[in-house]
């Protein structure tokens, strides 16, 4: 079975949107354990948006499974993990402009700027997963730098507004789960990723983890955040 870790960025979201101490989202990230999530997942974006250090220092302390941090390769965020030490860091791109991630990072471009980041925070005992969309290229250079895993970017997926372009991504998808675990990556999925999306990776195998937090967080609203996890997670037991 599949694993899913929670993402609580949009806990964060909301108190900041007020700029008072609640909703906390070291709560939100207990409660999520609680009810079964396999991880916690927390954004730790260059203008501070949502989740801060403080949060990430809290995290670090109380979450039992495991965090992982997602941040972009600069030299500020690779500090701040080295201290921290999440199990595992996840390598994103990052724009101040966008509202959430907007694509995987391009590791053709970036090769050895990245091959860095994965060897500085390999050699510190922290896992790496970069974050890419479905691109056999890009697989193969994570597989080439020595990232632990991959995140498959599932936005394109998730945001199709027809039955045809929805069939051509997920294809996309599979083929990158495919080759990626030919490449002996561990393969993880996430973005956009819902409780009706979900159902579509039934029989995906090679699919370890699901990073899910929006739509986990939006349905936590009117259901709270035991039931939120709990709904999500028997929907990955039956894939």
């Amino acid at each position: 079975m599949a694993q899913l870790a929670v993402n609580v960025d949009h806990v964060a979201t909301l108190r900041n949107a007020r700029g008072v101490n609640y909703p906390e989202p070291v709560a939100a990230a207990v409660a999520a354990e609680t009810a079964g999530a396999d991880g916690i997942v927390v954004h730790l974006r260059e203008d501070r948006r949502h989740i801060n250090e403080r949060d990430v220092r809290l995290l670090r302390k109380i979450v039992q499974s495991k965090l992982i941090l997602e941040m972009a390769a600069t030299s500020e965020m690779l500090g701040i993990a080295l201290d921290i030490k999440p199990e595992c860091v996840t390598l994103v791109p990052e724009k101040r402009e966008e509202l959430t991630t907007e694509g995987g990072l391009d590791l053709i471009t970036h090769q050895n700027h990245v091959r860095e980041a994965v060897a500085t925070l390999k050699n510190a005992g922290i896992d790496v997963c970069i974050f890419i969309d479905p691109d056999l290229d890009q697989i193969k250079v994570a597989h080439k730098i020595d990232a632990d895993m991959i995140e498959i970017h599932t936005g394109a997926f998730c945001d199709a507004t027809t039955s045809g372009q929805k069939q051509r991504e997920f294809f996309r998808i599979v083929d990158a789960a495919k080759i990626g675990t030919k490449l002996k990556l561990e393969v993880n999925a996430g973005h956009g990723i819902c409780y009706n999306t979900i159902k579509t990776f039934k029989g995906l195998a090679e699919i370890s983890e699901f990073s899910i937090g929006h739509s986990i967080i939006a349905r936590a609203i009117l259901t709270g955040m035991d039931q939120a996890v709990r709904d999500m997670k028997q929907l990955i037991s039956a894939l």
